[in-house]
């Protein structure tokens, strides 16, 4: 075999030099988990590709099996490394992570290389601002596999009806092949890989407030105020770039701002947690602490003659932290303590493919120079380009947990890679206020979940453009239960806030935000699993079902957790899960709304759900409801999972673990509570059962100290 010696310079969708095709050898093949097996090909150097993707160094476990039939074959042709995977016949492909286009991406090519896409118009929607390389596949018999190619290198990434191909700049990348039962185990497996989320604060589960820009600060308090008076639910109020003096970060605008830590102590009392934006663009000014220091220290990016490279973003000429280095990343997150001590609760990095809007290609040239340190190698800008955002997050949440360590962060990202969701949520970009983008937040916010990111969701509402009441009240009455429930809004477009577009949108606004709220219990138990299993939050229907082929390429509805079945009002003949779904009602009035999802509860189970709350500041227990609805043989069961809210404390057991079980007993359905793990002291008082069958809905009510009977 061919040794293989040549550093690569492809950049996907450029003219290079032509080589001749040749093949790269495997030189281990080994399994690094249970039925995960590692391909390491000649010529992979980890000084060109650390495993960042990762969440750590996997040492073989045994040899790969036999019987094993996923294997990549590499070869080095005139577009780069190309890694190919062969799949048996009727695999249904999914993953790529956030992409435009279908859910079922059989057929489909993206371009990997993180691109600021406003209303995702570069290159036709084929690269966006995250890279995710990383493609599921299930057969028709319902089991699953998954190929993640270790690498955040430019890439492009073609997914065949026969085959998975992966083409990329740099020395050939490992490539991990995870071959289960189920598409949930494989996903368990992505998990194990590259690490799942942390456990968010509960706030941040609530529903969100955004726009491009709330200021003077008077407007972001008469927002909160409004929501309050309107009985709207609401968590959190966003801060854009305006808040800022003079888009510098980690300043405060005095005349924006004149009293941020008063605003934000003040939102506090009445329920709100704050989100404030920084950028990683530092505006060049020697009389700027951020930039002085940062210069002083040689932690910016520089260009091939080692002259420190500027672009303009928001604030005019920028320099870039070299995120690549140590330094760098320290000195990053020391910038971090004394903003958060304005009173801040979460941080929100946007900008960070990084974008440049005077650079090639919306970004810095491919020739600016990275120095590396500690694990992480020296570098053109074409290689860390896509792991840029990534490196950003990590930093910033290091800086914020040296601030506030007895708190979880709260990190949006506008970047990342794949692996990424250990360091923050992300949104899907800067939509567009249009009704082909409501449509298509739910397969690209889908194809996130399935792609190891399961908290996320779009601009609620369209992020460019006007917006009219219908395409908000539509989009609402569904995207209340994104995992990330963020209304949004740019500047030059028209007031998007609920009550905005009048009685009846507000009134059905306020309908599908008392509906999630209501399910905050159900909605931060399938957190709890995402944080231990890697499963998504928000699931295509097929997962309901996989080896029901019918449904693979349903993209309209979705579930939400395991047992709930969530339908757009814009669903057109949407591809259902067969058995028992039985309609259900949260709160009064909700299956009669002009604009709300229809929403269907799987037979065999039992959700649990609170009471309307209008911020997680309140006690949902008030009581806790549990809806049951029993299989063909009169069972059901389910589980729920609290802890403190914030903090760490459940790591060490302070949660509690609640199993419900229900069997029919005569004329009456008989429902148990018991404690299965933790030891938070949850005291629950009254219960209420309400049992949904064949239509009709029977109640009853007792506690947890005994079994609740409920006459059918």
């Amino acid at each position: 075999m061919r040794k293989f010696f040549v550093a690569l310079t492809v950049c996907v969708g450029i003219a290079v030099p032509a080589v001749s095709a040749y093949s790269v050898g495997i030189v281990d093949e080994s399994l690094v988990g249970d039925r995960i097996v590692c391909f390491v090909p000649e010529g992979f150097d980890a000084t060109v590709t650390p495993e960042l993707i990762l969440q750590r160094k996997f040492e073989p476990t045994g040899a790969r099996p036999d019987s094993w039939s996923l294997n990549p074959v590499y070869e080095v042709t005139d577009r780069g490394v190309r890694t190919v995977v062969d799949i048996p016949a009727g695999t249904s492909l999914y993953g790529g992570g956030e992409v435009t286009g279908p859910l079922l991406r059989n057929g489909q090519t993206i371009r990997i290389w993180n691109t600021d896409t406003g209303m995702y118009l570069v290159d036709g929607g084929r690269r966006l601002y995250q890279s995710h390389p990383w493609v599921m596949g299930v057969r028709p018999d319902g089991s699953a596999f998954g190929v993640l190619f270790d690498t955040f290198h430019k890439a492009e990434m073609l997914t065949a009806d026969d085959r998975i191909e992966f083409v990329a700049e740099g020395t050939p990348c490992k490539t991990y092949v995870i071959d289960r039962e189920s598409p949930q185990a494989v996903l368990k497996g992505l998990g194990e890989l590259t690490g799942t989320m942390e456990m968010p604060p509960l706030w941040a589960l609530g529903y969100h407030q955004c726009r491009f820009s709330y200021v003077p600060q008077s407007r972001a308090e008469e927002v909160a105020e409004t929501f309050r008076a309107r009985k709207i639910p609401c968590d959190v109020i966003w801060f854009d770039i305006n808040y800022m003096d003079g888009f510098r970060i980690f300043t405060v605008s005095d005349t924006e701002m004149p009293d941020v830590r008063g605003m934000n102590r003040k939102l506090h009392e009445q329920g709100f947690r704050t989100v404030y934006m920084i950028d990683p663009g530092v505006k060049v000014d020697d009389n700027y602490f951020v930039y002085s220091s940062g210069k002083k220290a040689g932690i910016f990016v520089s260009d091939p003659y080692g002259n420190e490279f500027h672009g303009k973003v928001w604030p005019g000429d920028c320099a870039f932290p070299d995120f690549t280095r140590p330094e760098t990343r320290s000195w990053w997150g020391g910038l971090y303590k004394d903003f958060m001590n304005f009173g801040i609760d979460g941080i929100w990095n946007d900008m960070n493919e990084p974008s440049v809007f005077d650079g090639p290609g919306g970004t810095m040239p491919e020739n600016c120079i990275h120095l590396g340190g500690g694990n992480l190698p020296a570098g053109r800008h074409s290689m860390w380009h896509n792991a840029y955002g990534r490196l950003m997050v990590e930093a910033s949440r290091d800086g914020i947990m040296a601030v506030n360590p007895d708190k979880r962060p709260f990190l949006l990202s506008r970047s990342n890679i794949l692996g990424g969701q250990r360091y923050a949520a992300m949104w899907t970009g800067d939509n567009a206020a249009s009704a082909d983008h409501m449509k298509l937040s739910v397969p690209m916010s889908l194809t996130l979940g399935l792609s190891g990111q399961p908290f996320n969701g779009p601009d609620i509402g369209g992020f460019v453009g006007n917006t009219d009441g219908d395409l908000f009240g539509n989009w609402l009455g569904f995207g209340a239960f994104f995992p990330f429930s963020r209304g949004h809004a740019s500047c030059d477009t028209n007031d998007k806030e609920p009550w905005a577009f009048g009685k009846d949108v507000e009134r059905e606004s306020r309908m599908a935000l008392e509906r999630r709220y209501r399910l905050i219990p159900y909605i931060y138990t399938a957190f709890r699993r995402a944080h231990t299993d890697g499963q998504p939050v928000m699931a295509p229907v097929f997962m309901a079902d996989p080896a029901d082929v019918s449904l693979r390429a349903e993209e309209q509805a979705f579930l939400l957790g395991t047992d709930l079945l969530v339908i757009p009002a814009f669903a057109e003949n949407p591809a259902l899960p067969s058995g028992i779904w039985e309609n259900l009602s949260l709160v009064k009035g909700d299956t009669m709304g002009k604009y709300q999802a229809g929403l269907k509860i799987r037979g065999g189970s039992i959700v649990p759900a609170g009471r309307v709350i209008e911020n997680m500041t309140e006690n949902p227990f008030e009581p806790l409801t549990l809806i049951v609805c029993p299989d063909n043989d009169g069972n059901a069961a389910g589980m729920m999972y609290w802890d403190e809210g914030d903090g760490w404390s459940f790591r060490d057991g302070n949660y509690c673990e609640l199993a419900f079980r229900a069997r029919r007993d005569g004329k009456y359905m008989v429902v148990t509570v018991e404690r299965t793990g933790g030891d938070f002291p949850l005291d629950l008082g009254r219960i209420n059962v309400e049992v949904l069958q064949n239509g009709k809905v029977r109640r009853g009510s007792g506690s947890m100290d005994a079994p609740l009977r409920i006459r059918m």
